[in-house]
């Protein structure tokens, strides 16, 4: 059930329910499965909380960069320097006139000349562009676009071939992280996948999974939601001879190269 669910880019849990199937463990050989929800029925949603931190967000005048200590006698640190208000002093020719006015306090009410505002420039609106991976992958929907990251750091060891290897091998170090590569839930966690050892599916939306194999412990549980970044298994060798993370793409199910969708490095 779990390969059948992962070849068809679908929730394992919900493929035994639109079965009704209580043991997603049991099935016979010859038995027929629906791979689409029933009428009235339709796939979970995949949502990503937010993270919220718990940190103060610093607010200040755009432009303004107080250091700590700076700023004038009596303000507080961190606090931008009051504008000054007080009239322009101006230079006045001597004249008789003139030096009447200044007499009677009159020169320093003369106003100052205007200053015309400087042109601010806008920036032109351009349409976004469309990202090498997914013109490469082929028309998707917006809501079905996905960000992907990579899943670890190390070197290839084993590109994608359709016939040979369903995705990228990754060399690294026993307990090196293995990371998330883009949002989404967890719709699969544990072993039951003959040659992938220790595994972890992630499902972005209703078109693509990530799967990541091999690996030594896995943090995060069926169900849970995962931020891109976000540490989600270690590097290891279950069902294989080398410490190496094993990574795939799946677009409705069906293997692609993430290397048309991974952003350079």
């Amino acid at each position: 059930m779990f390969s059948i669910a992962l070849d068809h880019g679908l929730d394992y849990k919900e493929l035994a329910a639109w079965n009704n199937l209580g043991d997603p463990g049991r099935i016979r050989p010859g038995q027929q499965l629906r791979l689409k929800p029933p009428a009235g029925a339709g796939e979970a949603p995949v949502t990503v909380r937010p993270i919220i931190g718990s940190g103060r967000v610093e607010t200040r005048p755009l432009g303004a960069r107080p250091l700590p200590g700076a700023g004038p006698a009596g303000a507080s640190p961190g606090t931008p320097e009051a504008v000054k208000s007080e009239p322009i002093a101006r230079k006045l020719p001597y004249t008789a006139e003139n030096v009447a006015l200044l007499q009677r306090g009159e020169a320093q009410r003369v106003p100052a000349p205007a200053l015309a505002p400087a042109a601010v420039p806008v920036a032109p609106v351009t349409a976004p562009k469309q990202e090498p991976a997914e013109q490469a992958a082929g028309a998707v929907d917006d809501e079905d676009r996905v960000d992907w990251g990579w899943p670890a750091q190390g070197r290839i060891v084993a590109g994608f071939s359709e016939a040979s290897n369903k995705g990228l091998d990754i060399a690294g170090k026993m307990g090196d992280p293995v990371i998330a590569s883009a949002p989404g839930r967890v719709v699969y966690s544990g072993s039951g996948l003959r040659g992938y050892g220790k595994l972890v599916i992630i499902k972005h939306n209703k078109t693509y999974l990530s799967a990541y194999a091999h690996n030594k412990d896995i943090l995060v549980k069926e169900g849970q939601s995962v931020v891109k970044g976000q540490k989600i298994a270690e590097v290891g060798n279950t069902d294989s001879d080398t410490p190496k993370l094993h990574f795939e793409i799946r677009k409705l199910g069906k293997p692609v190269d993430p290397a048309k969708y991974l952003p350079p490095t």
